[in-house]
């Protein structure tokens, strides 16, 4: 019964899949983060089979590609977009720290956001439509990996006063069990991406990983969960370009 709670406790807050209330306790806590990577894997089954139906009915790539693009969105509510755009503005501002501070905080969406946004989508749907529709059982690795490395974080990096829910998953959870269990996920993640020949994708993530963590410290004085949530849509995209530039330099070479 635990087991359910956690995982429905994370499905809830990271992701708009309805679930069987419960309240949240230290018990069904404790673990959440574990549960995190479990909803990559949904993200990553719907995307697949979304695929395959576009190949069975034959429909254009175009069609597929903004399918591929809005069902992560949709899934998770779009709550990591939401951290997403907030630290775009923050970092926009060139402010110091206090100032950026201020910005995460504040709910309403500034021009460089919106900016970035329109951006962002863009270049993923791009991505998704450039995919070859071989390529989608990676995702499993994909949306796995980046969650499990962006609860990794919650538990490493140092968090900043006033960080909400992701202080509040943070400091419930058994911290140094919940460390080791998403290192050994993000290792055997790792792995299996490196077995389906889609070992550039952990090179993307990782990058972006060091970048994230330097980010929080020096221009944020912290974690906060506007971050994780720049650090999930950023790793992913990565990743995803990642993927399609193996595929077209290897069609060349």
């Amino acid at each position: 019964m635990i087991v359910l709670e956690t995982i429905a406790v994370a499905f809830s807050m990271f992701s708009a899949i309805p679930m069987p209330q419960f309240g949240w306790n230290e018990r069904n806590m404790r673990y959440s983060l574990c549960a995190f990577p479990v909803i990559g894997a949904v993200i990553a089954l719907c995307l697949w089979g979304w695929g395959k139906l576009c190949l069975f009915l034959a429909l254009p790539e175009i069609l597929r590609g903004a399918g591929l693009c809005l069902l992560p969105v949709l899934i998770t509510g779009g709550i990591h977009l939401d951290g997403y755009c907030d630290t775009c503005d923050a970092l926009a501002s060139h402010q110091g720290v206090e100032k950026r501070q201020e910005i995460l905080k504040d709910p309403h969406l500034g021009a460089f956001a919106a900016i970035r946004l329109c951006v962002y989508f863009l270049a993923d749907f791009a991505l998704w439509t450039a995919l070859p529709a071989q390529r989608l059982p990676v995702l499993l690795g994909m949306f796995c990996l980046s969650r499990a490395l962006s609860g990794l974080s919650l538990t490493r990096f140092p968090l900043r006063e006033g960080s909400g829910l992701a202080r509040s998953f943070a400091e419930a959870s058994d911290k140094k069990r919940v460390r080791t269990v998403l290192t050994i996920m993000a290792a055997a993640l790792s792995l299996m991406l490196l077995m389906l020949r889609a070992g550039e994708t952990v090179l993307a993530a990782l990058p972006v990983f060091w970048y994230y963590r330097r980010m929080c410290a020096k221009d944020f004085g912290g974690l906060s969960g506007d971050l994780a949530g720049w650090f999930l849509q950023t790793a992913e995209l990565w990743m995803l370009a990642a993927l399609v530039l193996r595929y077209y330099v290897e069609a060349v070479l």
